[in-house]
């Protein structure tokens, strides 16, 4: 049976894209990070990766059990911390998030405070690059913010929470076809290409190899779903964690092989006077089911 170590070192992997990356994380080698991947692909019997270079992607397996890895060590977490004596936590930490994850950033909130009521927990939302500042300022305590590759700010530590890759969002009514040929042929609805999620749109536009009817350009995800969901157009977006748009009897989801990944984290400073509480955090939005 793989242990709870193999699934951290997996979650590590599956963040950052590399052994090599990876390995700082969870304190190892890249040898020995490669050789426990190695191991937990023979003890699940399938291989979870696909190697492309120095760099790594999840695979069909890998993305299935990604959800299932961050539950067991999400669990084991909560449990040495239920094991550990300690205070009880206390006193007012302010977070952020993104649009797309405050809802259950608030879910999460509100059960920690059932069980912290001397905790008092305050979620504001904003764009990435707001948050980031702002957490660097100390206004925010920690925040549930889009992490780009190399990002690099010195003063920060991030966690690794979900990954949300790239899908093509078109109306139920619309024939079928592949991504590409549905793209050539009805107008396309682009996200803001000034920002980190429509630079994922210009790179998996490339990777098609299209250029679509450009029809409008917006900095909101949710009204561009409502005008796809209108029948007014097509549109690349991450498949957001708490989407409901599959069962939408108006959108259809088409998913793209080796498709663009936005990837989601919790970021504090270090050191931080609240981390206790941003780590009961964490924990709580990582056990919480998806929608």
């Amino acid at each position: 049976m793989s242990s709870i170590r193999l699934f951290k070192t997996f979650l590590a992997v599956a963040a950052e894209g590399s052994f090599a990356a990876a390995a700082p994380r969870v304190a190892l080698t890249q040898a020995a990070v490669g050789q426990q991947m190695r191991a937990l692909e023979a003890d699940l019997r399938q291989l979870l990766f696909e190697r492309q270079g120095k760099n790594v992607v999840l695979n069909a397996a890998g993305r299935a059990l990604l959800p299932s890895a961050r539950k067991l060590v999400a669990l084991h977490a909560q449990m040495i911390t239920a094991a550990a004596p300690s205070e009880p936590m206390s006193g007012t930490v302010h977070l952020g998030a993104v649009v797309s994850a405050v809802r259950p950033l608030i879910h999460a909130t509100l059960a920690l405070k059932r069980r912290y009521p001397a905790l008092d927990l305050h979620v504001s939302a904003s764009k990435s690059i707001d948050l980031l500042g702002r957490v660097e300022s100390g206004d925010l305590d920690a925040a549930i913010a889009v992490r780009e590759p190399g990002q690099s700010r010195p003063g920060l530590t991030w966690t690794p929470l979900y990954e949300e890759p790239m899908i093509l969002l078109v109306p139920r009514s619309l024939e079928s076809g592949t991504p590409r040929a549905i793209l050539l042929r009805h107008p396309f609805i682009r996200f803001d290409s000034t920002q980190h999620t429509g630079r994922l749109v210009v790179r998996m536009l490339r990777k098609l190899r299209v250029k679509p009817q450009e029809f409008l350009e917006l900095n909101a995800i949710e009204s561009i779903v409502e005008l796809v969901r209108s029948g007014l157009g097509v549109a690349l977006l991450p498949h957001l964690r708490d989407a409901l748009w599959a069962s939408d009897a108006r959108l259809r989801v088409i998913e793209i092989p080796l498709a663009e990944v936005r990837k989601i984290a919790l970021v504090q400073a270090r050191g931080s006077a609240h981390g206790a509480a941003v780590s009961a955090v964490a924990r709580e939005f990582q056990a919480r089911p998806q929608s």
